[in-house]
């Protein structure tokens, strides 16, 4: 149960060290865009890595070589979704959610808050985060696609904030 072979370490360490040089070269060769803030997809990718990266650790029923190839193909599913999303607005809207307005002029969109899965508590502590004591000294706050919260201060009016930019559900 604690020790089952020395070949089985071995093992662990020249794969390991193989599979991790290999993510890491397909990471860089994948671009930036890879590893940018998470978006859902992203997050789904990233894990997905992980689990392909312990499966090809941990069970000698999967090669290297195999396991390699999965990283590889993963990657390269999420650089043409990418793509696409750049190249088609519509494609684009399937992939990717919008940000979502749920508080205004420092009143907070209940609404908006229910739809999103979102506390009061947690804008509360987003506002706080951003030197905003009191939700009337926000002009808005909007809940991001990758699920960070940006706050748009009431000294801040003379900046370009429109509210087409954000849906208001």
């Amino acid at each position: 149960m604690l020790f089952d072979s020395w070949f089985g370490l071995l093992r662990v360490l020249v794969v390991g060290t193989l599979a991790y040089v290999a993510l890491v070269t397909i990471l860089r060769i994948s671009g930036k865009r890879t590893l940018t803030k998470l978006s859902a997809f992203d997050l789904v990718v990233t894990v997905a890595l992980g689990s392909i990266l312990a499966t090809v650790l941990l069970s000698r029923s999967v090669a290297l070589a195999e396991g390699i190839l999965a990283m590889a193909l993963l990657v390269f599913l999420q650089f043409a979704i990418t793509w696409l999303s750049v190249r088609s607005p519509r494609f684009a809207y399937l992939m990717k959610s919008e940000p979502t307005l749920i508080v205004h002029q420092g009143q907070f969109l209940d609404r908006a808050l229910r739809a999103q899965r979102i506390t009061r508590d947690e804008v509360m502590e987003a506002l706080r985060g951003s030197g905003v004591p009191d939700v009337a000294q926000a002009l808005a706050v909007v809940l991001e696609p990758d699920g960070s919260i940006s706050v748009i201060k009431s000294a801040d009016r003379n900046a370009s904030f429109t509210l087409s930019s954000v849906r208001d559900p």
